[in-house]
């Protein structure tokens, strides 16, 4: 196996100098994409409908084609899952990630075409493990398996030639055979539906395996290490997974759960990897080991644009290629795509650390905010505040929420949070105390609204019981690696739900 090892970790760092190219020549890298992408689909219902083959430039592109979310693309996709062709894009899609990305009641169907999966989904996962050979030369990853933790869907059949799941089901669907070989649980227990059922077998399946690697969203993974632990009766991870070695991540901020991580692999050598992989694409990846931004992935199969935060709400927002964002704003991501995504705000907001190479750390979500009052705290700042105050008091989070007070007769507005712990603070109210400083600190239009208790007073924290946001995901039949818990809303429609839970059972 060290013999198998050090052929693949070779494959591996070969692509390294593909990745340094494009780092050295964003701008010439995206205008070739730019093209490859407009004349791919000049001869396709949408690509005749905005005459694709008279644009010539980024900005003609820019004004002719209006912004997109997924209501504008809605009636195209569900013609496509009937089973047309050449609508969106020129080659057939026969597969659809199945997105919900919060609570949402409604879903979404992304096209994932065949160029998708391989120049974009594929080859991230593939870059992924390139960085990291690169930056661990001395990794014995593939002398044992990778624990990958998929979605909760079952691959689904459409009509004859369509599909959809979420996308690790699609993704596992589609691995080649290597890939498939290093992966385990096997295919039956990765895409189980029902996740209290899949944990148990997923902890069954792998305590006997040689686990390398975990990949992962940090929630269910404590999860699984948990029933592990309590399987085996071991105390830590370490000692049912000797070799384990990296941690690959994604979908949340991974700051709030760094020291449970900690607990569970008690070691300076283990590796943690950020990933940035949605539906609609593969976008970035952590490619240094001492720093937590991430390497924006220019060569994909994506065209990148990026409208200020400030302009999200015009009617046609002008959007800023590449070469013309700044540091440290914060921005809402647009795509165009080799799965037939065009123009298309996918929801998140991004600000850029540098810009030379060009590497971005996730703030947040257009829709995720609290801004009640003129505050805009994003999902950033409320990390931020958590981390610090875990720190001073002790403390680990399990999962949160938060959202607006309103103004009541004299009353000042405010935030409420409801928050569930994994470990208690030592001092709740110092623990809210340095949540609210740190808000302050990192967010002046919050503090501005603070000051004397005048807009905004004291936030109100409720300390949730355990398995609060576990029996509300469950009650909404949402429980599944593709739904999350909305962090912050600017309305009181989650808190109010949850509250009204947690009451229901005392």
């Amino acid at each position: 196996m060290a013999f198998v090892n050090s052929i693949f970790t070779w494959l591996m760092k070969k692509r390294i100098h593909q990745i340094e190219l494009f780092m050295k020549y964003p701008h010439d890298v995206q205008e070739e994409w730019f093209h490859t992408l407009i004349d791919s689909a000049e001869n396709t219902e949408w690509g005749k409908l905005y005459d694709y083959k008279s644009i010539l430039t980024p900005q003609q592109y820019q004004e002719r084609v209006p912004i997109q979310n997924y209501d504008t693309l809605k009636p195209y996709i569900e013609r496509m899952l009937a089973g047309e062709q050449n609508i969106l894009w020129p080659s057939d899609i026969k597969w659809f990630a199945k997105s919900s990305g919060t609570t949402s009641d409604r879903s979404k169907f992304i096209p994932v075409s065949e160029e998708s999966l391989e120049e974009c989904h594929f080859k991230g996962g593939k870059d992924m493990l390139s960085i990291y050979c690169n930056n661990r030369p001395d990794n014995q990853m593939f002398t044992g398996k990778g624990l990958v933790l998929g979605g909760s869907h079952q691959v689904n059949q459409l009509n004859e030639d369509c599909f959809y799941g979420d996308l690790s089901a699609v993704l596992i669907k589609n691995l080649p055979i290597w890939a498939e070989y290093y992966r385990t649980p096997d295919m039956s227990i990765a895409l189980m539906d029902n996740y209290e059922i899949k944990m148990d077998r997923m902890a069954e399946a792998t305590i006997q395996e040689n686990v390398t690697s975990i990949s992962g969203v940090p929630t269910w993974t404590i999860v699984l290490a948990k029933k592990v632990l309590e399987l085996t009766g071991k105390s830590n991870l370490l000692e049912v997974w000797p070799n384990l070695e990296l941690y690959v991540h994604g979908a949340v901020n991974f700051a709030p759960y760094r020291e449970q991580f900690k607990q569970l692999i008690p070691s300076n050598e283990m590796y943690y990897l950020e990933t940035y992989n949605a539906s609609e694409g593969f976008f970035g990846i952590q490619d240094q080991d001492n720093s937590e931004e991430m390497l924006l992935m220019l060569d994909y199969g994506i065209f990148y644009e990026f409208i200020p935060m400030e302009n999200i709400h015009d009617e046609n927002p002008a959007a800023l290629l590449l070469g013309e964002v700044e540091l440290h704003k914060n921005y809402a991501i647009v795509i165009s795509t080799n799965g037939g995504l065009w123009r298309y705000m996918i929801g998140d907001t991004i600000q850029f650390t540098s810009l030379s190479p060009y590497r971005i750390k996730i703030t947040g979500r257009t829709k995720h905010f609290i801004n009640a009052f003129g505050e805009e705290v994003i999902i950033d700042n409320a990390e931020q505040a958590l981390t610090k105050a875990c720190l001073e008091t002790g403390a680990e989070i399990k999962d949160y929420t938060a959202g607006p007070i309103y103004f009541k007769g004299e009353q000042a507005g405010g935030h409420e949070w409801i928050i569930e712990f994994d470990k208690q603070p030592n001092d709740f109210e110092k623990f809210v105390d340095v949540m609210d400083q740190t808000l302050r600190a990192v967010n002046s239009d919050y503090d501005a609204k603070r000051f004397k208790d005048m807009a905004l007073r004291r936030p109100l924290v409720h300390n949730a019981p355990v398995n609060t946001f576990y029996n509300w995901l469950k009650a909404k039949d949402k429980l599944g690696g593709q739904h999350k818990v909305p962090r912050l809303a600017n309305e009181r429609k989650y808190v109010d739900d949850i509250l009204d839970m947690i009451k229901s059972t005392l």
